[in-house]
């Protein structure tokens, strides 16, 4: 089979974002409002429930039109390379404007917690992957797949979110929201035992999430993350 040139690759992938985020609007637009968070206190300031349609849709986009750019420990440009904390403070800073800390520990930080029932498109999803919490994170994109800037030696690409080895070691969800300044909120909680993660995942509330891409096949498990 011929070899796809990369400006090719490319061009399919965007046309295949474009009609993912037109998916991503309409399962937006149609689903109910986000339950109220909790009051938060008088002096801090918090990120709102829920992020605009538009905003969701963009973080998918931009994602998307990375997969392929090489890892590279501590990158934090497309054109030379990305870590997966390298990644999301790129897609949220050029898409909807927020800057984030640089380390996942610190963005974990950000936000609101959102139950693993209640993921929407452009959540940030994390993971012990270093024998610590948050010490991993990607973007989730819906149909229980996110993505993320693996390993070294790998590439940025898009995952299964409920296969054996992520949800062993999901630690939580974050979603920031607005178009511009920091969210502040409680730490993420690990509040999802490995035991019960596989029922909650086949939730109904879950699968309705819609993204036209499958995972590739699991790759050998990695040996580090950052």
């Amino acid at each position: 089979m011929p070899k796809r040139t990369p400006a090719r690759a490319r061009s399919c992938c965007l046309r295949s974002a474009g009609a993912a985020a037109l998916l991503v609007l309409a399962w937006i637009m149609a689903s109910p409002p986000a339950l109220a968070a909790e009051t938060p206190e008088p002096a801090r300031e918090t990120a709102p429930s829920a992020a605009p349609a538009h905003s969701a849709a963009e973080l998918v986009i931009r994602s998307l039109s990375l997969l392929g750019v090489n890892y590279k420990f501590g990158g934090n440009s497309p054109e030379t390379g990305l870590d997966c904390s390298g990644l999301v403070r790129h897609v949220f800073r050029e898409a909807i404007g927020l800057v984030l800390p640089r380390r996942s520990e610190e963005i974990s930080r950000e936000g609101e917690k959102v139950a693993l029932d209640q993921l929407r498109p452009g959540d940030l999803v994390f993971f012990n992957t270093l024998r610590r919490t948050f010490s991993h994170v990607g973007i989730y994109i819906g149909n229980n797949q996110f993505v993320h800037a693996p390993s070294r030696g790998g590439q940025v690409r898009v995952e299964k979110f409920d296969s054996r080895y992520w949800i062993a070691r999901f630690n939580g969800a974050r979603r920031l929201a607005g178009s511009d300044g920091r969210g502040t909120g409680p730490s993420i909680e690990t509040d999802v035992p490995a035991s019960s993660a596989y029922a909650t995942l086949s939730a109904p509330a879950l699968q309705r999430n819609s993204a036209p891409y499958a995972a590739p096949p699991a790759p050998a498990l990695p040996s580090s993350f950052y």
